[in-house]
């Protein structure tokens, strides 16, 4: 064999390993990594660890997904897209008819949002839930997997936890999971851990997860932080993203990163 055709050889069995390669590229890492996220989300991915942290949940593609209190839609932006051909994403939020300014026009924004890319998004479902009374976001047990990242502490400190809890129960199938990302509380820090602060002790949020019925299945140390020392004056809220300090000691901020955070996997367990 020339070298030239030695050459055509070694391109031709490149380009088939590369279309092999891709064609087995994990479809929610390619979600993540795809256009429809913004440069300003992907970049927390070092902090927030999406892939990781979905898959430690047990999330399939053709799975029922409802979202607590979706925000701005950081993980929207994932969950949507992933679910759209073979599952479904439950974005369960702010009521936009609310006669609250602050939840309408988030609930606006949010829609404004999905009605922006339809490509992505036109197969989300929006629903409602919002305290006090606002909690059927889906019907009884019509759903695989709920998830909820960083909302604990806004029901903890109006003590509506259970309340909550309850509701993600109802709504979760049989065997279905209840996937929980949170700010942690340490052992001493902070002193208060009411939800004020933003952080939850994480025996507290077990517990009263059991309380309602569900079952820990695991832990996982993805999204800890051992550089956060829980002990700011504003809170979780004096680092990254929001410096509720502004540029008060932010580069000391900046390098501590993102709260540690508990994530932990329940499961409303089957009746034998």
């Amino acid at each position: 064999m020339n070298l030239k055709r030695k050459l055509i050889t070694i391109c031709l069995v490149l380009m088939g390993n590369f279309s092999y390669a891709a064609d087995n590229v994990d479809k929610l890492q390619q979600v993540i990594d795809g256009p429809q996220r913004s440069v300003e989300n992907k970049a927390r991915d070092i902090y927030r660890h999406p892939y990781k942290t979905l898959k430690f949940f047990g999330l399939t593609e053709s799975m029922t997904v409802a979202e607590i209190t979706p925000g701005g839609g950081w993980y929207t932006e994932i969950l949507a897209p992933y679910l759209k051909d073979h599952g479904q994403y439950i974005a369960a939020g702010y009521d936009i008819h609310s006669k609250s300014d602050y939840y309408r026009t988030n609930a606006e924004k949010f829609q404004a949002k999905l009605d922006a890319d339809p490509e992505h998004y036109s197969k989300a479902h929006v629903s409602v839930m919002q305290l006090p009374d606002q909690l059927d976001f889906a019907p009884a047990e019509t759903v695989d997997m709920v998830v909820s990242f960083r909302n604990v502490h806004h029901w903890h400190s109006k003590g509506e936890t259970e309340k909550v809890f309850g509701a993600i129960f109802k709504s979760l199938k049989p065997g279905g999971v209840f996937g929980l990302v949170q700010h942690r509380a340490g052992y001493d820090q902070p002193k208060d851990t009411s939800g004020a602060l933003g952080y939850v002790s994480p025996k507290e949020v077990i517990d009263i997860a059991k309380k309602v019925g569900f079952a820990l299945e695991a832990k996982s140390e993805v999204n800890a932080n051992p550089k956060d020392t829980k002990d700011y004056e504003k809170g979780v809220w004096t680092l990254p993203p929001v410096y509720r300090l502004k540029d008060q000691d932010k580069d000391k901020y900046q390098k501590i990163g993102e709260s540690d955070r508990m994530t932990l996997k329940f499961v409303k367990k089957a009746l034998k």
